[in-house]
């Protein structure tokens, strides 16, 4: 069979133009199959022997993520030998890719956030804005590139709400509360006139007058989760998650949270619900005498 790897190997860098790095990680991989299967010859392996292989990988701890791309890898190899007429069938075929696990979106506790959009105190305009910016991206729950979107005129102060756009450019409608509200308006007053006025709608500017991207509001979240000193990987997206979990945790109702955030599929905004248990979870186990 190492001729075969050899043959399919060569197949993919020069017929699908696979990289080295992804050549040697596909050859690795079948190296270890053939470890596995103690040097069977193709034509002898069976749709058993892969489930075998599968069960040995679970039963030593490799992670979901690593089985599927074992698997990928033989699914690949064993359907060029069958194109290629070099195997009868394909062990592989009705094997399906397991599932790979959901992974719960960190959110970060309240004190946490309020830490966090309470960290600009620098004495200059550039803090007001960002100060602004923080407020918002929790008040709303908003993705950061909607938050890039937003023109001055989205904030309806009459009203307490935000417009913005989401995926697919539907327009939703979104109410932020009045401190949010106030340190957006500290920001217009005070702050937004003293940048280069180059974009005249954009509501957050860089320091060149340009519309603040997602890369900047990123360095923005960067900046201020280093001087607090919030532990574990915060991007802007930890705040939309904290938004919808705090929601939810606060007792509001999955189709309202759904509504907020924009998702199409409420499926989508029910994996918060996972976070809030386990979050109840923890608590238990930490407060419990009999936890």
């Amino acid at each position: 069979m190492k001729e075969q790897i050899k043959d399919f190997l060569e197949f993919i860098k020069v017929e699908r133009g696979y990289s080295e790095n992804t050549a040697k990680a596909y050859d690795r991989d079948l190296g270890q199959f053939i470890r596995f299967s103690n040097g069977k010859k193709s034509k002898d392996i069976d749709r058993e022997l892969i489930k075998s292989y599968l069960e040995h990988l679970y039963d030593n701890g490799y992670a979901v993520s690593s089985t599927e791309r074992k698997l990928a890898c033989l699914k690949s190899f064993f359907h060029y030998l069958v194109r290629e007429g070099k195997a009868a069938a394909d062990p592989t075929s009705d094997i399906k890719l397991p599932k790979k696990a959901k992974r719960l979106p960190k959110a970060l506790s309240i004190s946490e956030t309020i830490k966090l959009i309470s960290a600009p105190r620098e004495k200059n305009f550039m803090a007001l804005r960002n100060a602004a910016l923080l407020e918002l991206l929790y008040a709303s729950g908003m993705r950061v590139s909607e938050a890039a979107g937003l023109n001055v005129s989205d904030i309806n102060f009459s009203v307490s709400f935000v417009k913005c756009f989401g995926k697919g450019s539907k327009e939703r409608i979104v109410p932020i509360n009045k401190i949010t509200l106030a340190a957006i308006k500290e920001y217009l007053e005070k702050a937004r006139p003293k940048f280069p006025q180059k974009d005249k709608e954009a509501l957050f500017l860089d320091k060149n007058g340009q519309r603040l991207t997602r890369q900047g509001m990123w360095l923005v979240i960067k900046k201020y989760v280093k001087i607090t000193g919030v532990k574990g990987k915060t991007s802007p997206h930890t705040l939309r998650h904290s938004f919808a979990t705090h929601l939810l945790e606060k007792g509001a109702d999955l189709r309202s949270v759904q509504e907020m955030l924009g998702h199409a599929d409420i499926a989508t905004t029910q994996i918060y619900t996972s976070v809030s248990r386990e979050r109840l979870k923890r608590m238990y186990k930490k407060a419990h005498p009999r936890a």
